[in-house]
């Protein structure tokens, strides 16, 4: 029976409103919808009748479903309008994958989302960041071999055997939700679930239903609906951009998080909740809180443990390393055989600062797999924007350091030039060396005056 991928499915999505199993030829073995308010369909009018059959509007040719079983191709987030054998219309957002076995197609999966009209909002479905099922990532696919990676990977192990909140800081593409993977995978609760939610991605409006649950007639068309924190229930819940979140929720989560208790909006049942919370957010959380973007209170409860994901331009010789590996998987993935960088495209990457992070790496090789016709990247594979960025690298102007030499211009102003410089020296001696005595000998200073520069600069 195709029922036993249900549980599979679940796991992999956030929030769904409907879900259907068929087998190879379209017949439908599995139906549930979590908005009878907007579907009136039922398992008894589905269950063993043929997918046509319900939706007589749809063809082979526009059916995602039928599509999937004859090409075993997945689709994401496809958007389309279905009208039922009972009248009804439905504008939804699709995701339709094959299922496997042996080798073979033997049926498909369709998670949907419906567009609400009592909300006019029409959101993509999230899933994890894969065209696979795959299994979350581990501390084994964090790559880099930086100090500040070296320990950040130490400590994961540690920090995944309790149960206290962990709080993620790092720019955005830096790989938050990488490392919250990786503690829940670390942890005792990796066969349980893994839910991640996106804060800035949910209108205020809808995520408080979509974390504690709703209650049927709390509001117009809700219905009674398990929130992400009764899904997560036993394993991990990631909250990412929690900064982003109206602060007037923040509050229920504090409540939520102390009590281990959440109750339904509409309800008055409290439900007992067994889940590691981690956090993340995408700026300072000091400077947060002190803006009023995150509640003070729930900031201390939060960072029980906090972790830092350091920026891919404060650990250099990480980069040739990311890259490799990127170009390896690409290779695999468009059946290339990329060997590397050119010289002159490997000096340009190591001279851009990468306000995108690692994402913003990825994506520059996977452009440059698009566009090379040599064997190895090189400069006119690489994004007019990066290269900009950079500037004036056909001179091949550097100073000693090998960073690129400033423009002057109108305000060029040389004390900051100078602080860039001398903090990117500093972060380079902090990633060489065992401890600060050892970076502040490297540097040739004091290690009180270490102390001082790292607090002008906030290192």
């Amino acid at each position: 029976m195709l029922r036993k991928y249900v549980e599979q499915i679940l796991s992999l999505y956030n929030y769904i409103d409907g879900l259907m199993i068929t087998d190879d030829k379209g017949k439908i073995e599995y139906y549930v919808t979590y908005r009878p308010d907007l579907v009136s369909l039922r398992e008894k009018d589905v269950i063993g009748k043929y997918l046509l059959d319900i939706y007589p509007d749809i063809t082979e040719e526009t059916s995602s479903i039928m599509r999937v079983l004859k090409t075993g191709k997945p689709i994401f987030n496809e958007e389309q309008e279905v009208t039922s054998f009972k009248g009804e219309t439905l504008h939804v957002v699709n995701t339709t994958m094959p299922i496997m076995e042996n080798g073979r197609i033997v049926g498909a999966i369709d998670v949907s989302r419906y567009n609400d009209p009592a909300f006019g909002q029409n959101i993509s479905l999230s899933f994890k960041d894969s065209l696979e099922l795959k299994s979350l990532y581990t501390v084994d696919d964090i790559i880099g071999n930086s100090n500040s990676m070296a320990v950040l990977k130490e400590r994961i192990p540690m920090i995944a055997s309790t149960d206290s909140s962990v709080l993620i800081y790092g720019e955005t593409g830096a790989g938050k939700e990488l490392v919250a993977q990786s503690i829940h995978t670390a942890s005792h609760r990796k066969s349980k679930r893994f839910v991640s939610q996106n804060c800035a991605a949910i209108p205020s409006n809808l995520l408080e239903g979509i974390l504690f649950g709703t209650v049927k007639g709390s509001f117009t068309g809700a219905e009674n609906k398990p929130g992400l924190f009764e899904i997560a229930n036993g394993g991990t819940l990631f909250l990412d951009e929690i900064n982003s979140m109206d602060v007037g929720l923040q509050s229920k989560i504090l409540k939520a998080i102390e009590d281990k208790k959440v109750t339904r909006v509409g309800g008055y049942e409290p439900v007992a909740t067994d889940i590691k919370i981690i956090s993340a957010v995408n700026q300072n959380p000091l400077t947060c809180v002190q803006e009023g973007k995150l509640r003070e209170d729930l900031f201390y409860r939060l960072s029980v443990v906090q972790l830092n994901v350091p920026p891919l331009r404060e650990r250099h010789e990480d980069l040739l390393l990311l890259t490799d590996y990127f170009i390896k998987e690409y290779n695999s993935q468009m059946k290339k055989d990329i060997m590397g960088l050119d010289e002159e495209a490997e000096t340009i990457l190591k001279a851009y600062t990468w306000p995108g992070n690692v994402r913003e790496l990825r994506n520059v090789i996977e452009g440059a797999f698009n566009v090379a016709s040599n064997r190895f990247i090189r400069r006119r594979d690489l994004p007019e924007y990066l290269l900009d960025r950079v500037g004036g690298m056909s001179e091949q102007i550097f100073n000693p350091s090998g960073r690129p030499m400033p423009k002057i211009d109108q305000g060029f102003s040389l004390d900051k030039e100078l602080e860039e410089f001398e903090k990117a020296i500093i972060l380079q001696a902090l990633d060489k060396a065992k401890n600060y005595t050892d970076a502040a000998e490297l540097l040739g200073i004091s290690k009180q005056s270490l102390n001082y520069k790292m607090k002008k600069y906030m290192i």
